[in-house]
């Protein structure tokens, strides 16, 4: 399988990753999108699950109630998100249409079902020069779940996200976490890269991104950069051996490049040159 997917726009199931597709361990990710009448039905089995909307609007019907969830847009406005744990059984019903991401990962059922509203999604402006975006704590610690980790980018148009590179692969004591970026653009033609990579240079994997394209971390360092013109938003589900409260634990930036976080224009070079 590829680590870059394309989206199926045909289908209801527009994406779908299950740890055994991917070959990792704790990861699920799924795009749905259901027109008027349409009903989805899942269940959670012995997962905890995410439901972030991404357009449109819907209800999500529960065994403790029913929630009716809607976004303008991934660019206009924060999501509220759906928390459920393992054992439960939903279904997501809508009246227009209704596109909204799902990922998963095992859980042992520690925290009850919850919706967490758009005021409770802290947000940071991260980095300078250019690796300036803005980080929206999707699902991070402190708020609760086991395994599950979300956050949501914001890039503008040429510039850098994840920079330095990191990692959460095992390398330099970092602990192992599987990754999705699930990537739209403004305008929808736009068009970004991202790079996975080793540094002992056994492993490199560069995409050309574009609107609803999926890229999947499997290991190494990664940093994504949108093209001038094209201002880009991801959306970041993470699992894996991070429990509770150990989610705020920090990836493991590249040495070769962390220096950058001391002062992101220190090395920049001044136009014209020469003369």
């Amino acid at each position: 399988m590829s680590n870059h997917l394309k989206s199926n726009s045909d289908e209801s199931i527009v994406l779908d990753v299950t740890p055994e597709s991917a070959g990792w361990q704790y990861l699920s990710f799924l795009i749905v999108k259901i027109s008027a009448g349409q009903v989805y039905l899942h269940q959670t089995e012995d997962t905890e699950l995410a439901l972030v909307p991404l357009a449109g609007a819907g209800a999500v019907q529960t065994g403790v109630g029913d929630f009716a969830l809607k976004r303008a847009g991934v660019f206009q406005e924060k999501p509220s998100v759906l928390y459920v744990p393992p054992g439960q059984e939903f279904g997501v019903i809508s009246d227009c249409s209704f596109e909204f991401a799902l990922g998963a990962a095992p859980a042992e059922g520690r925290y009850p079902l919850r919706l967490f509203r758009p005021d409770e999604i802290r947000s940071e402006v991260r980095g300078g020069g250019a690796a300036r975006r803005q980080v929206h704590h999707t699902l991070a610690h402190p708020m609760p779940a086991e395994r599950l980790i979300l956050y949501e980018v914001y890039v503008p148009g040429g510039a850098w996200s994840g920079y330095p590179p990191h990692c959460h692969d095992g390398y330099g004591g970092s602990a192992h976490l599987d990754e999705t970026y699930y990537f739209r653009t403004d305008p929808a033609n736009g068009v970004a890269l991202h790079r996975n990579y080793r540094r002992d240079t056994s492993f490199e994997e560069i995409f050309a991104v574009r609107d609803t394209d999926l890229v999947l971390v499997t290991q190494g360092f990664h940093s994504t950069s949108a093209a001038p013109g094209s201002n880009l938003y991801f959306l970041n589900y993470l699992a894996g051996e991070l429990l509770d409260d150990a989610r705020k634990t920090p990836p493991y930036d590249d040495p070769d490049y962390a220096w950058l976080k001391e002062d992101y224009t220190s090395n920049l070079m001044r136009l014209p040159l020469m003369g």
